[in-house]
């Protein structure tokens, strides 16, 4: 075991995009759990666009990140001491943790990851957080029916990739929009979307959408906001359902854009536009976390992960979000 533990800190709140100097490292001596406590060396950590969120100071869904304290997500992670009941040294376990080396949590906010039954790096991934957050939004309030049209924005990511084939799983029609030729590639070919759209170089979204679902659009899973989303609106049918679930085109805005004035398109359709995050649902966490684990093991969910080797570069895995560079999960490997 390493002597020191290297953590990753929040050295100041971006304005705007947020760069290298939002980061900074420093090495602590590895903390020693208490009672009830355990010492977790991380294997893989989670970067999500969400966090964006968390290094402003305004108030929102999840508490902001303090600066000068270590930034956390979603992490696994192997259990190096125990002094809890029931944990041991050697379990796999996953929880939100520190981004660094090593973090003490205490037992009861900790899960237990079985390594035999899906590699371990699924507990951050499709039976983690992004796939509950697909399962719950795409179901509880998307509500597709067989032979109803699915558009998902952020197709090709850890929440859209999961959202478009439980839609195919269901019935549906549907229709992916990414930002790339190997990510529409993925989609189609892989994943069994019936159509992709890549809005990096459309001359027109709203014409290939309209293209695509000629029978106009059922159910939106919104990951992106933006235009892309003024364009879906526009072509909802009577009674369609939107489940907002990120809006990574506006994290990173320092004014609020105008955009267009829908609402009175969504009183004449009767459309169901609802936010929500996926602790919305931790009641309903087990039934989730089986109904996925279950269609992973069926060979009926696959998934692709994009991992980045080394804690010094989990922050360029981070900013690589707002560039498009993960096809699937952005995971950092920090040990093994």
């Amino acid at each position: 075991m390493s002597k020191k533990n290297r953590q990753v800190l929040l050295a100041k709140r971006p304005k705007g995009l947020p760069d290298d100097s939002t980061f900074q490292f420093v090495e602590t001596d590895i903390p020693e759990p208490g009672e009830g406590e355990v010492l977790v060396r991380t294997l893989y950590l989670s970067v999500d666009p969400y966090m964006r969120g968390r290094m402003s100071d305004a108030k929102s869904y999840a508490e902001p990140f303090k600066v000068g304290e270590p930034l956390t997500g979603g992490v696994v992670g192997e259990v190096v001491k125990s002094n809890a009941k029931n944990l041991s040294e050697g379990d796999i376990v996953t929880a939100r943790l520190d981004w660094a080396d090593y973090s003490v949590a205490k037992e009861e906010y900790l899960r237990k990851v079985d390594p035999d039954a899906a590699p371990i790096t699924t507990a951050l991934y499709v039976t983690g957080m992004p796939g509950l957050t697909a399962y719950f939004g795409l179901l509880d309030i998307g509500k597709p029916k067989e032979g109803e049209t699915v558009v998902v924005s952020g197709a090709a990511g850890a929440v859209g990739s999961v959202v478009g084939q439980i839609a195919k799983l269901k019935g549906c029609r549907v229709v992916g929009i990414a930002g790339s030729e190997d990510k529409i590639n993925y989609l189609k070919d892989e994943l069994g979307f019936d159509a992709v759209i890549n809005y990096k170089t459309t001359e027109n979204i709203r014409e290939e959408l309209k293209a695509a679902c000629p029978d106009g659009i059922d159910v939106y899973f919104d990951n992106v906001g933006g235009e892309i989303t003024d364009a879906v609106i526009s072509l909802l049918n009577f009674h369609a359902r939107v489940a907002i679930c990120g809006q990574i085109a506006h994290y990173n805005d320092t004014e609020i854009e105008m955009g267009p004035r829908f609402l009175p398109y969504v009183l004449k359709h009767s459309i169901l536009i609802k936010g929500f995050i996926v602790s919305d649902y931790a009641d309903r966490e087990e039934e989730g976390m089986n109904a996925l684990a279950q269609w992973l093991k069926e060979g009926k969910i696959k998934y692709k992960e994009n991992i980045i080797e080394g804690l010094e570069n989990a922050p360029d895995a981070f900013l690589g979000l707002f560039r498009g560079d993960n096809l699937g999960k952005q995971l950092v490997k920090v040990s093994n």
